[in-house]
């Protein structure tokens, strides 16, 4: 990042809005829908922060993107508008609305136990959760770009300026539909991976080829089913095997409509809460809604 020249004024609010909604909204025009003012005034105000901070902070393309100096300003002003919701909120409690919280959490997470987040949250009247899914390996890359205020992460190294702590681990289980397990099963019944179809959740779900590679066995090529609900419906089915969550899969396996291929290999995948560094009440109240349900389901 080209260091611009020293910063001795503040930033104005209205300038800094003005680049987050760009970069929330992609275009000027809808950015100025968004603010309730006109392109040219996003414009001028986003030129004005550029030309006070020396760096051009949004790349105008098809849809605009920060650079690496606007990301900086972006997350300084959903930090600052955080904190102005809440301090307007403390001092005119009566016409108080509700404030926006950007969280980052994996798929699975959110089809298990973030769902108690979810039921603790629609008790609240002043926060409106404004949920990124997004892989557990790369969540935390939202809180770099601004996108979120916290995050579920198998990262244990914080964001700069977040804070991180263990939420527990998150079981998996090579698991398939029964009667396509007893379909592909070697002579002695067990699996034979080189027959067995496959399902993947997304180009970034390596779980099936990382137990494939322990087991010393080529990876074939994957059905993928992008969300979680559809993925353990897809498994269920018998489009293929897959690696499920341990809540998701027990029930079905009760039932007898699946049954694991390899229960000798679960795969663990550590979860981690971070957070903005920030004195927030919400914030606060959100990591204690999200730190007690990890402790209900998480290992």
């Amino acid at each position: 990042m080209t260091a611009g020249p020293p910063l001795t004024t503040p930033l104005p609010a209205a300038q800094l809005a003005a680049l987050v909604a760009v970069v929330d909204h992609g275009t000027f025009e809808a950015a100025a829908r968004a603010l309730h003012v006109t392109p040219s005034a996003v414009s001028q105000r986003v030129r004005a922060l550029e030309s006070a901070v020396g760096q051009v902070l949004v790349r105008r393309a098809a849809p605009c993107t920060a650079t690496d100096a606007g990301l900086v300003l972006v997350r300084l002003g959903r930090a600052q508008a955080l904190l102005e919701a809440e301090a307007r909120g403390l001092l005119q409690p009566q016409e108080a609305g509700r404030t926006e919280l950007g969280v980052a959490v994996n798929a699975d997470s959110l089809a298990t136990w973030f769902r108690d987040v979810l039921t603790a949250v629609a008790g609240w009247d002043d926060v409106l959760l404004r949920l990124e899914v997004e892989d557990q390996a790369h969540s935390h890359d939202l809180l770099r770009r601004g996108e979120a205020l916290a995050a579920v992460t198998s990262d244990p190294v914080p964001v700069q300026g977040c804070s991180v702590e263990h939420l527990g681990t998150m079981r998996y289980h090579a698991a398939a539909a029964t009667w396509l397990a007893e379909r592909h099963a070697d002579a002695s019944g067990r699996p034979d991976w080189s027959r067995l179809p496959m399902v993947v959740f997304n180009p970034k779900d390596t779980l099936q080829h990382d137990l494939l590679a322990g087991l010393g066995v080529g990876a074939p090529a994957p059905h993928r089913v992008p969300t979680s609900a559809d993925f353990l419906a897809a498994v269920t089915a018998g489009l293929g095997w897959g690696m499920l969550p341990e809540e998701q899969l027990v029930p079905l396996e009760r039932d007898g409509r699946l049954v694991r291929l390899a229960a000798d290999r679960p795969v663990g995948v550590p979860l981690h809460w971070q957070r903005w560094r920030l004195d927030s009440p919400l914030l606060d109240r959100l990591t204690n809604a999200v730190r007690s349900a990890a402790a209900r389901h998480l290992g």
